[in-house]
């Protein structure tokens, strides 16, 4: 099975996958950088306490923004209630100290966190975005238009990662990527970019697992033979999920 998180976010999907019997293919297709200018971060984070909420859209988002928060001051500015998007988020704020984030409890995504309560009721509220650059727009769009105040700070930015494919193109070769996870768009685009004509033609003949609809179409744009695997969430466990229940429809046929 092929592992593409960037390589510090990929040790946890990894492990579920040995635990289930599979071998995990260890291949980033993103790597995270600095931004190419921190000088809007800094200052955001020099005014935290201006702001009623701050929203970490990505592990990443919640590691490049807090590491430096600690740095810079300290810590968050007490009162200012936190929010994320997904279970891995949340986990890492963990790391921070910080316990009970909002965070949705069903589906993983900026929609589902807009759907609860905390984010609706947001008229006054100036709101703090940690995310990357060039990261959707939707949700602060959202909050602005239900009347809150809405800064981004971007505090990564996603980067193709200059490796040499062939130990994977020979893998491939020999039939042992029985399946491909992927979990932005960005990354699936990079994963085709960078394996060169002979692994896209590989790859758009292996299954493939992917966590939105939105990714699910840029495959078909793309010519991926077979229909992509939408997991439950973008969370590891729904990934190894829709890797197990796709293997367990292999064994049936």
């Amino acid at each position: 099975m092929l592992v593409t998180r960037p390589r510090d976010q990929a040790e946890h999907l990894a492990r579920l996958i040995e635990v289930e019997g599979g071998e995990a293919i260890r291949f980033p297709v993103i790597e995270i950088a600095e931004p190419q200018d921190t000088r809007a971060l800094l200052a955001i984070v020099d005014r935290l306490d201006e702001f009623g909420m701050a929203v970490f859209i990505s592990p990443n988002a919640v590691n490049r923004a807090m590491n430096l928060i600690l740095a810079r001051r300290g810590g968050l500015p007490p009162g200012l209630r936190v929010a994320c998007v997904g279970r891995g988020s949340a986990r890492e704020l963990t790391h921070f100290g910080i316990e009970h984030p909002i965070v949705p409890t069903g589906r993983f995504d900026s929609e589902a966190l807009l759907e609860l309560p905390a984010l609706r009721e947001v008229a006054g509220i100036r709101i703090v975005i940690f995310r990357g650059e060039g990261g959707r727009e939707l949700f602060g769009d959202t909050l602005t238009a239900r009347g809150a105040g809405v800064e981004y700070a971007e505090c990564y930015r996603r980067t193709r990662p200059t490796v040499d494919t062939t130990p994977l193109l020979r893998r491939w070769a020999r039939g042992e990527v029985d399946i491909v996870t992927v979990t932005s768009v960005d990354g699936l685009h990079n994963l085709y970019d960078m394996l060169g004509k002979a692994g896209q033609s590989w790859l758009v003949r292996t299954p493939i697992v992917v966590v939105s609809d939105r990714m699910a179409a840029v495959c078909h744009e793309l010519g991926f033979k077979a229909e992509p695997l939408i997991a439950a969430q973008a969370a590891d466990e729904a990934l190894v999920a829709a890797v197990k229940a796709w293997r367990a429809a292999q064994k049936t046929l």
